[in-house]
């Protein structure tokens, strides 16, 4: 009978007793098709199966991200890697940790989007740039760099192109919708909407001219000391859902195209939830960029980025690119400088 009672008082004890609550995390990201392994990890329950409470914050641009990350307003940060972004790392706030987006050949991220007059007056190619006015989100943006390498890579002065800073991306289509400049650069989803509507023009994709690690996943440099535990398990949600995503979005048949199956379909209500303007299924399978499957870095080109931010005068001539990675939360990351 003691045994008995033993087990109830042992069974309305374990009743009585609250499971541990999640711990609780932010992160801030842009409502775009790249930001996409946090949607998936958050309604598939990954970050739940890792005890944590994901809280989603979006922003109108990458360089507030890394702002808030810096700060502490949120605790992770994906989004595209800027001149800011890179000032911030090199004084010590922010570590990379994951990838995000890269621009890789044959996978449509972000198009060059011209206005209907500029592309009846001639401008169609990528190397219409020089004399004409650009759009940009802020100085040293992810934008910023694209327009630079496209400088680099055909031979014309970023100087001879007028870079106009209007803070959001939602600025950038007013501007260009109002004839305020002659060129914006948009994400997938929504450059292809603009040019579906006949606001804009695409004469090209950045993956075409110049493939580069646009974004990643970060942290402030605190927390991969004081929470690495929390960093860790928050990484190890996102590569779940990087396998997921690659798996649906990555396949092509034998001649090299794109083809979706049930598992693309499957995740497409999820970005749909979350990315604005919310796309339809084409948009969404037109639009989904790369990302690598286990979430790893392209390292030697965010050295390059550093550099191209350095020699600008955008970042410090003594920073340095290796102090701005933790590399520890993910095994082989890509590129590693000898």
């Amino acid at each position: 009978m003691r045994a008995r009672f033993g087990i109830v008082a042992a069974i309305l004890a374990a009743i009585a007793t609250p499971a541990a609550a999640a711990e609780k995390a932010s992160v801030g990201a842009l409502a775009f098709v790249s930001s996409a392994p946090i949607f998936i990890a958050k309604e598939k329950g990954y970050f739940e199966r890792q005890g944590l409470d994901v809280e989603v914050k979006f922003f109108q641009a990458a360089q507030p991200i890394a702002v808030a990350v810096a700060s502490g307003d949120v605790d992770f940060g994906i989004t595209g890697l800027t001149g800011g972004f890179f000032n911030l790392a090199a004084k010590g706030a922010l570590k990379m940790v994951a990838a995000q987006s890269r621009e890789e050949p044959g996978f449509n991220f972000v198009g060059y989007l011209v206005t209907p007059k500029a592309y009846e007056a001639g401008f169609k190619t990528v190397k219409d740039y020089p004399g004409k006015t650009v759009g940009i989100t802020t100085v040293g943006s992810t934008f910023h760099y694209n327009i630079g390498m496209l400088a680099d890579k055909y031979g014309f002065k970023l100087s001879d192109v007028s870079l106009k800073p209007l803070q959001t991306v939602p600025n950038m289509v007013a501007a260009m919708k109002g004839g305020q400049v002659d060129s914006i650069l948009l994400p997938a989803n929504q450059a292809l909407g603009l040019e579906r509507d006949g606001a804009g023009k695409i004469i090209g994709w950045v993956h075409e001219h110049t493939p580069w690690q646009l974004g990643a996943l970060f942290t402030s440099t605190s927390n991969t000391t004081a929470k690495r535990s929390t960093v860790q398990k928050f990484v190890d949600a996102y590569v779940m859902a990087c396998a997921d995503y690659a798996a649906a979005f990555h396949d092509r048949d034998a001649s090299g195209k794109r083809v979706f199956g049930p598992k693309a379909d499957a995740l497409i209500p999820i970005l749909q939830k979350y990315v604005k303007p919310e796309p339809n299924a084409d948009q969404v399978k037109a639009s989904v960029s790369f990302i690598d499957p286990q979430g790893r870095l392209m390292v030697r080109d965010l050295y390059n980025q550093v550099a191209w931010y350095k020699a600008q005068g955008m970042v410090d001539a003594s920073a340095d690119a290796k102090t701005m990675m933790d590399l520890g939360f993910l095994k082989q990351h890509l590129d590693l400088p000898n």
